[in-house]
């Protein structure tokens, strides 16, 4: 079976904007679509829980409007985040999916399952919150205080974002980004300025916007974090699950924002157990 590693970049036309994407696995009536998380293009996602569950699911990832190789410019609001992917999912002629959101992707998978709730099956929200969700106005002063150490150390802000720094979570670390250099030929465009902008002001004004009616979302919904998540309070998840009628709630050990790409030998099984039930 084609790998994350080897999958070619395809584009597709929705409207007059080329959305670049990959797919692969397993023959699926129903693919999982996988949203992002900020400043991430294609090749930020974590091979192990791509082709983890592409090995029983169609995978689809893609980068959303102004992300990466896609073309136009990034909205800088979750609203029009969500449009977008409606009208991608739509235009590859899928009336029913699974998403995947990590992060800011997650926010935007539940704009999508609130503006299109006939498109969705089941979702996977990973270290994400609601909207509205408290502490979200820190964002900013997180992010920049992460970018300065990355600067000052010359590593990804990610090992200071996602990843404890512990031994254990120096080590997933490090393991994290050993997997995402395994793609060597068509990797993908750099994020932009204008979309890590435009993202961080959606991120920003969606926890202070008015909380949504979570409860509209009725399909099945799998929440999952890490216990100390410094981007987006776990706490913050526990009150989605709760919010939500039908979620589970899975919180992963002494682990942070990128709990999920730290411990996915447990989360991907994890995930095909929520996607088979």
């Amino acid at each position: 079976m084609v790998t994350w590693k080897d999958v070619p970049t395809r584009t597709i036309d929705v409207k007059g904007v080329l959305f670049a994407y990959r797919e692969l696995g397993a023959a699926s009536q129903v693919p999982v679509v996988f949203l992002h998380h900020f400043t991430a293009v294609l090749d930020d996602w974590d091979p192990r829980v791509i082709d983890g569950i592409a090995e029983h699911h169609r995978v689809i990832a893609f980068d959303n409007r102004g992300v990466g190789a896609s073309g136009s410019s990034v909205p800088a609001d979750l609203e029009r985040m969500g449009a977008d992917a409606i009208a991608f999912i739509r235009a590859l002629g899928h009336e029913k999916v699974d998403l995947f959101g990590f992060s800011v992707g997650g926010a935007v998978a539940q704009m999508v399952a609130l503006q299109a709730p006939d498109l969705v099956r089941r979702m996977v929200l990973a270290g994400t919150g609601p909207r509205g969700g408290g502490g979200i106005w820190k964002m900013p002063f997180i992010v920049g205080g992460a970018y300065l150490k990355s600067f000052l150390t010359r590593k990804d802000a990610r090992h200071f974002l996602f990843f404890p720094r512990n031994v254990e979570g120096k080590k997933a670390a490090a393991e994290y980004f050993d997997r995402l250099a395994e793609r060597t030929r068509d990797r993908d465009k750099p994020i932009s300025q204008q979309a890590r902008l435009a993202q961080l002001r959606a991120i920003t004004s969606g926890g202070l916007h008015a909380r949504d009616d979570l409860s509209a979302i009725t399909v099945p919904v799998l929440v999952a974090n890490g216990d100390h998540d410094l981007m987006v309070a776990s706490e913050l998840s526990a009150e989605m699950a709760r919010r939500l009628p039908n979620a589970t709630l899975k919180i992963y050990p002494n682990s942070g924002h990128g709990g999920v790409f730290q411990h996915h030998r447990t989360f991907v099984p994890d995930v095909l157990r929520f996607l088979a039930d």
